[in-house]
């Protein structure tokens, strides 16, 4: 049992493809939440499902302001429903994400970001895996099976496990520690458990 199976080394690639992607699976995830569910707990123990779709928002809007070269500690937290709602609120915030990142030149900008300072491609690899966690987060907690990209969640996993080791991770790390996991696990559960998430959660939940 292990969550440490090789991944792709992910040095001098593009991970927008990938992030886009995984962008995409969160903003249909969560198109399908029923307005029933959003009391219902997550995986993310401190979040129910509204609480984790404002937080999605939030991480959506700090990566905008994270490629615009800007504190992304001075984005808004999102504590109430946007009266948009939550599918169009993540959609705005999905564009213009996009449209920051699609300079070139924030790829190997240099970010002052709380997990370290980092080349943009790496900062953005690393919130491919954060992006794909709360994804699955939000699927497992409302019964939905998106369909997982293999290699959108290596893309995550490379860049996770290059920062976060399995066990005694200290103070104001936001993830538990890893949780073992097969060998031959979906590359999405070998990524949501060494972020501290137990994969058979939708079954003991």
């Amino acid at each position: 049992m292990t969550t440490t199976s090789p991944v792709p080394s992910l040095t001098g690639t593009d991970p927008r493809p990938a992030f886009t992607s995984a962008v995409g699976l969160l903003l249909g995830t969560a198109a399908a939440v029923c307005p029933d569910q959003l009391g219902a707990p997550t995986p993310c123990t401190e979040f129910d499902v509204q609480a984790l779709l404002g937080h999605v928002l939030h991480v959506l809007r700090r990566i905008a302001t994270a490629g615009r070269g800007a504190d992304i500690e001075s984005t808004p937290r999102v504590v109430e429903p946007p009266a948009e709602g939550w599918p169009q609120a993540l959609e705005a915030a999905a564009a213009d994400l996009a449209g920051v990142w699609a300079d070139d030149r924030v790829l190997d900008a240099v970010l002052r970001l709380p997990f370290g300072t980092l080349p943009g491609r790496a900062a953005l690899a690393t919130w491919v895996g954060e992006v794909t966690t709360h994804t699955w987060d939000l699927a497992v907690a409302t019964g939905h099976s998106p369909a997982w990209d293999d290699a959108v969640a290596a893309v995550g996993l490379a860049a996770i496990l290059g920062k976060l080791p399995a066990a005694g991770r200290g103070p104001g790390i936001p993830f538990a520690d890893a949780v073992p996991v097969p060998d031959d696990a979906p590359t999405v559960e070998r990524l949501v458990a060494w972020q501290g998430r137990d994969p058979r959660w939708a079954l003991t939940a």
